[in-house]
């Protein structure tokens, strides 16, 4: 199958909005209610992978799994980043059924779900079929992981029919079902962009390191029957010999313009190339760049500074000036180009140090104070920033050519270590060694012991903004803690987000999740 091939991709994207959880456009869903397709399996099979960019590129899914943590906040500064007290709901944990992060999250997902399985009702390849099946069943895992339910859609041909609703065992049986079966039909090798045997074992990881949360948020049970499966599926993405932890000062090389090529751990991906098809990529620098950096941005998000102090000096993820051929910025002195900024900006190409906006006569410097309202001179300082994702500077403005990174064997390997601190097979010396060789690669000294709160650190490190720190929150029984910027301790029913109110109105199947 050619995955560079386009085929009216827009069409399919339109279409599978209009076929998510409420089924508004009855004009379409006659149409599919009949089999009427105007394009080929392979040009679903795009259109299926198109629908995950949406939620996932520091979108709304993100927001759901960042901000509503200590590592990301997105402050109001005066009369920016308001949005009718959107993205402070997130960060404060005052969200309701309302919020348009859970429809928007909620919908988006279920159109995932509904393109990958259109795919299915047109006669797929078995190798297509799998790829569909996978897409599926991501979309469906991470509905379970944000609203503990999953709306899912047993008839295909009949769209007048309600989806059922899997409650969380009916949910975690099926999705790993789907996995299991797929697995040899999945490619072993090749491109990470394209639904793999690899990618497919780590989110059976995920299922079952996550499994007692999804079944008790509160209290949950890591059953060691569970922990080693999770290690037995690590082993086995080991042994296959496509993966390696980045050698030291390329760990930025998974999230860079060529990293489709340059990445030794990326397991599955989002496609993005110019002038072909990809996601809003740009985002990871919009939302986060001052107007005055280069290129300029939106001067929105940023994290705190408890977050940042998890690192010790010398940690490459903190940041470095890193090379690579998309970086056409002179930068004179060298100055760091990835990772997270503080303190005073300089222009990339000029090497002068930037001036903020209004008043022009301050010096841009980031702060490590933040709060929820920012106004003043705290306006377009306050917040340290975090761009994961270099800049692609070589292409013109529109599609850049970062892949969007969904799982990582740096990811495997800590949920191995936790598995195996949480009664899975192996001993705690192999779990040290496992965290010991990332950060060894990393330029952070090498732990003597390893306890799960070193390992819920460590993740925050390794994974930060790659969309995974609530769960990882969550499982570590630390979501609801109170924290920089919002200092009570939140209730437990916020262990899931509410079934948004549209989906409930269209949806009988539904039911409103406890405490909303």
């Amino acid at each position: 199958m050619n995955y560079l091939r386009l085929y009216n991709t827009i069409l399919l994207v339109i279409a599978g909005l209009s076929f998510s959880c409420t089924n508004l456009n009855e004009q379409l869903r006659s149409e599919l209610e009949q089999g009427v397709s105007t394009v080929n399996t392979s040009d679903l099979l795009i259109g299926a992978y198109l629908a995950l960019n949406t939620p996932y590129q520091q979108e709304q899914r993100w927001v759901l799994e960042e901000i509503s943590t200590d590592a990301a906040i997105a402050p109001t500064r005066g009369g920016d980043w308001d949005d009718n007290g959107l993205h402070r709901a997130i960060h404060l944990h005052t969200w309701n059924a309302d919020n348009g992060y859970m429809n928007g999250t909620f919908n988006n997902l279920s159109t995932v779900q509904f393109q990958a399985s259109n795919v299915l009702r047109n006669n797929p390849s078995a190798q297509q079929a799998a790829e569909a099946r996978f897409i599926r069943a991501l979309s469906m895992y991470d509905v379970l992981n944000l609203w503990g339910v999953v709306p899912y859609r047993e008839d295909l041909d009949d769209f007048r029919l309600d989806p059922i609703t899997l409650q969380a065992q009916e949910a975690i049986d099926f999705i790993a079902s789907e996995l299991n079966a797929i697995m040899n039909d999945l490619p072993s090798s090749g491109a990470a962009y394209v639904a793999n045997q690899n990618a497919a074992r780590t989110l059976l990881m995920k299922l079952y390191l996550n499994k007692g949360v999804f079944l008790n948020r509160q209290v949950p049970t890591f059953e060691a029957a569970d922990m080693s499966q999770v290690i037995e599926l690590a082993n086995q993405i080991t042994a296959s010999n496509r993966y390696t932890i980045s050698s030291p000062g390329r760990y930025f090389d998974n999230f860079a313009p060529h990293n489709h090529s340059a990445s030794q751990e990326n397991i599955f991906t989002l496609y993005n190339e110019t002038g072909v098809r990809g996601g809003n990529i740009d985002r990871t620098w919009n939302t986060v760049a001052h107007y005055h950096m280069v290129p300029g941005g939106w001067n929105g998000w940023a994290t705190l500074s408890n977050y940042y102090d998890l690192f010790d000096e010398g940690d490459e993820r903190l940041g470095i000036y890193y090379q690579y051929p998309a970086d056409t910025m002179r930068n004179p002195d060298r100055r760091k180009n990835v990772g997270f900024f503080a303190g005073q900006q300089y222009n990339m190409n000029t090497g002068q140090a930037l001036m903020a906006r209004n008043p022009p006569t301050q010096p841009l410097v980031f702060t490590r104070e933040i709060s929820i309202r920012t106004s003043g001179i705290t306006l377009e300082t306050a917040g340290i920033r975090v761009m994961k994702y270099a800049f692609d500077y070589g292409v013109p403005p529109g599609q850049r050519n970062n892949d969007w990174v969904v799982f990582r064997y740096a990811d495997v390997l800590l949920m191995k270590a936790e598995a195996i601190l949480r009664g899975g097979t192996g001993s705690p010396a192999e779990a040290l060694a496992l965290v010991n060789a990332i950060r060894t690669n990393r330029g952070a000294a090498a732990f003597s012991t390893l306890t799960l709160d070193d390992l819920i650190d460590e993740r925050g490190r390794e994974l930060y903004w790659e969309g995974w720190r609530r769960q990882d929150l969550i499982r570590f029984g630390k979501f609801l803690e109170p924290g920089q910027v919002r200092t009570t301790r939140s209730d437990p029913h916020l262990l899931v987000y509410p079934i948004p109110s549209q989906q409930l109105a269209v949806n009988p199947n539904l039911e409103q999740n406890p405490g909303y």
